[in-house]
């Protein structure tokens, strides 16, 4: 199993876990596991058998196309990943009273810079399509944004998000009467022999 799919899978474990507000004790009561392996599994150091992987997921209660459903390859086809304001998932961390977590993204890329910006359209504001050599997210703060691409276009409201490939040609374009704005984070790998 390949590392980026493994890593996928722990961390959906281990948010599953904790949404439902279950110990690692009492997850591996529920799976009949050790505490030690939902440990190891959870922190990507091992990799369970199907068989384990299953009673694990029937014991957090998902159904396995739910839990399944957006794990993909690194070297799928590269298409954005859109989730709308309403699909984020809403977690609590322990000890914290009145704190509101909305988890958008968990993606795993390695051997990244970071950068993010705001970006404001203005209406009627365009430029040709271009591409990045970066991972680009993008979160709607304000107004209505079409997103262009080679073969799809998105329009992406307030509060609605979206992870792609920038190396697909894109652009967006203000589709409202008032200025739009957007948070823009760039994650731009590194090659170390490049």
């Amino acid at each position: 199993m390949e590392d980026d799919i493994l890593i996928q899978i722990s961390n959906r474990i281990k948010e599953r876990r904790r949404e439902k507000n279950i110990t690692v004790q009492e997850l591996a009561n529920m799976a009949n596991v050790s505490k030690g392996l939902i440990s190891q599994i959870e922190n990507s150091r091992t990799i369970p058998s199907l068989i384990v992987l299953i009673d694990i997921i029937k014991a957090l209660d998902i159904d396995l196309n739910v839990f399944f459903k957006d794990i993909r390859h690194k070297e799928d086809k590269q298409v954005p990943i859109i989730k709308r304001k309403s699909e984020y998932e809403h977690f609590e961390k322990e000890d914290a009273h009145g704190f509101h977590y909305q988890r958008i993204f968990t993606q795993s890329i390695k051997n990244s810079t970071v950068d993010i910006v705001i970006l404001e359209l203005e209406p009627g504001a365009n430029r040709p399509m271009v591409q990045t050599e970066a991972y680009e997210y993008k979160l709607i703060l304000n107004g209505t944004i079409e997103y262009q691409f080679e073969d799809n276009n998105y329009i992406l409201n307030k509060g609605d998000s979206m992870l792609f490939d920038g190396r697909i040609a894109h652009t967006p374009k203000n589709t409202g009467t008032d200025t739009a704005s957007m948070l823009v984070i760039y994650f731009f790998e590194e090659h170390p022999n490049a």
